[in-house]
């Protein structure tokens, strides 16, 4: 990226405003980027540990099987989900806080004594389910995040801060030509101006 500069103090002045922004934001983004990848390898934890959770469930539950056949389709499903947003690293991202279920009304002295664990067992694994996917999502968003964190760090680390240095000293090496050429030019004047005056007195 190629700056754009004229050779004057007003160029110079601005392109040094510019290089300390910049200074000033990088630390700053550089603690946002290491905080966001902590918690992109949390979220991921989070949710790899929920679906761990899930599979030891299903595997825990498998000696029901044969009961779910007696299970009436249909009889729980997810109404409803409550998602909060939490702000991480400055992120807004989804946090699951209440699943809502719906139960359709069941006779439970004509149904099997283990109905009722059966619905409570379902809301568990379902919701298991759901907040591993609400994790899984919420560290796509940190990871998103990071990498545009990471983009704008190197920018302004690799290519703005040394173009805007390199800017500066052109500028100042041009100004500083200038005025060495000025005074040179100013003695030279100077000197001629002594010479004809000595030549005119003699």
């Amino acid at each position: 990226m190629a700056i754009k500069f004229q050779y004057n103090k007003t160029s110079l002045t601005n392109l040094g405003k510019q290089l300390k922004v910049r200074q000033r934001a990088l630390p700053t983004l550089k603690n946002k980027e290491s905080a966001l990848r902590v918690s992109v390898q949390a979220a991921k934890a989070q949710s790899e540990s929920l679906l761990a959770q899930l599979e030891s469930s299903l595997k825990e539950y498998g000696y029901l099987a044969g009961l779910w056949n007696e299970f009436t389709p249909g009889l729980i499903a997810v109404k409803d989900i409550d998602l909060v947003t939490v702000k991480v690293a400055g992120v807004r991202t989804p946090e699951l806080k209440e699943v809502y279920y719906e139960v359709k009304p069941f006779d439970a002295f004509a149904r099997p004594l283990w109905y009722t664990d059966g619905v409570e067992i379902l809301k568990r694994l379902a919701r298991l389910g759901i907040e591993s996917e609400v994790c899984a999502e919420k560290s796509r968003i940190l990871d998103y995040q990071r990498k545009k964190t990471t983009q704008k760090v190197n920018l302004y680390e690799k290519v703005q801060i040394p173009g805007y240095q390199e800017a500066i000293r052109k500028i100042k090496r041009f100004m500083e030509d200038e005025e060495n050429l000025s005074k040179a030019s100013q003695k030279i004047v100077k000197a001629r101006h002594q010479a004809e005056e000595e030549a005119a007195e003699a």
